[in-house]
């Protein structure tokens, strides 16, 4: 599965998946989403600072890509849980390195 794109317009590989990624706080929802599924409010809660509209916007635009997954409940009240896709698990798996790398020389000093 590949994400919907326009075709064309990336320079290489790296340049594509940080046009998936880019932004203060995607990362850091695919983080969140790694061990289970999440609402909207517990997501708000763990990422200090983001604004619900921005958090909104990088859900819906992670959703678009087929990053993650939105199920809404039919229920009273409603409830909307967001857990990654089979794409986001091996979106997370790409980025470990990354992590271990600003931990290393980032963190590390």
């Amino acid at each position: 599965m590949t994400v919907p794109r326009r075709p064309g317009m990336f320079i290489c590989g790296i340049d594509a998946a940080m046009d998936v990624i880019g932004g203060k706080w995607k990362v850091l929802i695919l983080w969140e989403l790694t061990d289970r599924p999440r609402r909207f409010g517990e997501l708000r809660r763990s990422l200090a600072g983001v604004s619900e509209k921005v958090l909104a916007s990088h859900l819906r635009e992670l959703e678009a890509d087929g990053i993650v997954h939105r199920e809404a409940h039919d229920e009273v009240p409603p409830r909307v849980e967001y857990s990654l896709t089979p794409l986001g698990v091996s979106l997370n798996e790409a980025l470990e390195p990354l992590g271990a790398w600003g931990r290393e020389h980032v963190l590390g000093r």
